[in-house]
């Protein structure tokens, strides 16, 4: 009896206990009991009239309980307290339009724009009552009005654009957004103009085509702005229509006297975007203004760059293109020599190595830049691990070897360094002292290179899981010769051993990794549904083991660049989302989805 008697006490005290008299009216509103809500209200609003969020509340109240006498009354109360601000002014015209007195309200509401000073606070504060009030209309007034007293045209552009637009009225929302251009440029801002115009414009293609007549018209009534010139030529981009864009950079690099410095960057910009044929055009454009131009020399060199990296992606090249493309690299080195101490000439190397398969000749390109007292030392370090590479394609793995360990020497502290211990390291795999190799590895698992670190991560679960009790090495020394065999495009060997380990070790784990490199031979081959094929064999018989998230990226890969099948794309990179949580992939299956998602470009 005493224990349940304490515990009424108890509530009764809890129950007792005083609450904050706003809280209490607050809940009284949410449980809809107004009156009683009111009158504390009241009581609190007499003791507090200077407090704007009190009144505020107050007011709500009363409108939501059509009290709009006791609304009036405190709002006739708050034009004395604040004479001269427009804020009671547009509150009383709300209380009117709740009563349905048009007239009265929009009376009220010109009586406030009487009071609109130019005061930035006062404006915003005026904005956002109208706006919370649905009258955009008024909310665009506030801000031109305080635009023309301060006669400052650009003010308020980013919520006055957004405005119009909400209204339809998309001419007027860019034009507004363009006002704040040449500010924007001054002020190397450009990037809030193009965001802006690009929340207007979102994916409609009329809204763009506005935003584009709008900038013309701009550009005819201030030809030297070249601003607004130089956001119809990003325009043309977004809008996919990149000779368009061409043409405006080029009209732009002559009225300014630019010598091809605009057409130039115009050119690295699109090639960085993967829109090869239009950057090499803008290269010809420099290239033709002549030697005495600038940027001759280096649009020479970016279009050769630019012409090869096209190539590497072009699944369906021609040997006959790499030749074509070899000679004009020649062509180039003759006219200038001094490229051949740079970066240029390991694309050349790789050019003649992996696509026109003259390996001997690569070699002697590479081991020429190395004695070249000009080039830097990194250079010579990236030069030498290439080097290494080309030494193992004809089997001269100890020369590999010793180009390796010097990079690994010279470099010990260094990325390229890291790279370089890689290699020796896989020399050993192929070798097959998978113990030296381990050790290795081990350490590069923990590189500041992610590449590194996943590569050595996955060479060395290879080797842990493909060592048996039975220490039947057998599998796993034809597996690494045969990885090696496909280094050195000994294609057919390589498939056939692999298919020997199949036969002979069928139950072997090696089962998925096999099944990988015939779905990289094949699509090496442009045998795309055959790759397809083992990929899929490998997610849905292995998907819970490493190699998993690794078939079904490869999968949407094929899809999106080789079969060009976007939709079946993003079904594989969801799919890998999903299923593989941590995969390393999953950020790189985000933005791809991303791409796909926002589709094709605007016609």
């Amino acid at each position: 009896m005493i224990p349940a008697l304490l515990l009424w006490c108890g509530v009764a005290i809890a129950q007792s206990e005083p609450q904050d008299p706003l809280t209490t009216a607050r809940n009284l509103v949410a449980q809809q009991n107004y009156n009683v809500a009111i009158d504390m209200y009241q009581t609190f609003y007499e003791q507090n009239k200077q407090e704007e969020g009190v009144y505020g509340e107050y007011l709500q109240v009363l409108l939501t309980a059509k009290e709009y006498k006791k609304a009036e009354r405190i709002i006739d109360e708050r034009k004395k307290l604040m004479p001269g601000n427009p804020l009671p002014y547009i509150d009383m015209g709300r209380v009117y339009l709740a009563m349905g007195k048009e007239k009265k309200a929009n009376d009220e509401f010109d009586e406030a724009f009487k009071y609109l000073n130019g005061d930035d606070m006062l404006t915003q504060l005026m904005a956002k009552r109208f706006r919370d009030m649905h009258k955009d209309e008024l909310a665009i007034k506030t801000y031109e009005q305080t635009r023309h007293l301060l006669q400052i045209p650009s003010m308020y552009s980013g919520p006055l654009s957004h405005l119009y637009a909400e209204q339809g009225n998309i001419e007027q929302a860019i034009s507004v957004m363009l006002a704040t251009a040449p500010m924007g440029f001054m002020l190397n801002n450009t990037d809030d103009t193009k965001a802006g115009l690009l929340d207007i414009i979102g994916n409609d293609p009329k809204k763009l085509q506005t935003a584009q007549k709008t900038l013309i018209k701009l550009i005819n009534e201030q030809p030297q702005n070249s601003f607004y010139s130089e956001l119809l030529t990003w325009l043309y981009t977004q809008k996919d229509d990149w000779d368009g864009a061409l043409i405006q950079a080029i009209a732009l690099d002559e009225r300014n006297r630019e010598q091809g410095s605009r057409i130039l960057n115009f050119a690295q910009f699109a090639a960085k975007t993967g829109h090869y044929d239009i950057a090499i055009k803008a290269y010809d454009e420099v290239i033709d203004k002549g030697a005495s131009s600038p940027g001759y020399i280096m649009a020479k060199a970016e279009k050769l760059s630019t012409a090869f990296e096209a190539l590497e992606n072009n699944p369906e090249f021609k040997k006959e293109d790499a030749q074509q493309l070899a000679k004009e690299y020649e062509t180039f080195f003759a006219e200038a020599p001094q490229y051949k101490a740079t970066e240029i000439i390991r694309d050349y190397a790789r050019l003649e190595a992996q696509y026109i398969d003259d390996v001997p000749k690569a070699i002697g390109t590479l081991e020429q830049l190395i004695k070249e007292q000009a080039a830097n030392r990194n250079l010579i370090g990236e030069a030498k691990l290439q080097l290494g590479d080309y030494y193992v394609l004809i089997d001269k793995i100890w020369d590999a070897t010793l180009l390796y360990s010097q990079v690994d020497k010279t470099f010990r502290e260094d990325i390229l360094g890291e790279e370089a211990r890689f290699r020796n390291a896989k020399l050993a795999y192929y070798r097959n002292d998978f113990g030296w190799a381990q050790t290795q590895l081990t350490v590069l698992k923990a590189s500041t290179s992610e590449l590194i670190a996943n590569d050595a991560l996955y060479l060395s679960i290879l080797i842990t899981e493909n060592i048996p009790p039975d220490s039947n090495m057998v599998p796993l020394q034809r597996y690494a010769y045969a990885d090696l065999l496909l280094f050195q495009n000994k294609d057919k060997e390589a498939e056939a051993l692999l298919d020997s380990i199949a036969t002979n070790f069928p139950d072997h784990p090696l089962k998925d990794d096999i099944l990988m490199q015939k779905a990289t031979l094949a699509q090496k081959h442009r045998e795309y549904d055959r790759a397809l094929g083992l990929l899929k064999e490998v997610y849905e018989k292995y998907g819970k083991d490493v190699l998993g998230d690794d078939a079904v990226f490869r999968t949407a890969t094929i899809y999106e660049k080789y079969l060009k099948k976007p939709e079946e794309a993003k079904k594989y990179y969801e799919q890998l989302i999903i299923d593989y949580p941590g995969s390393t992939y999953v950020q790189t299956a985000r933005n791809k989805l991303n791409a796909l998602q926002a589709g094709t470009p605007m016609p």
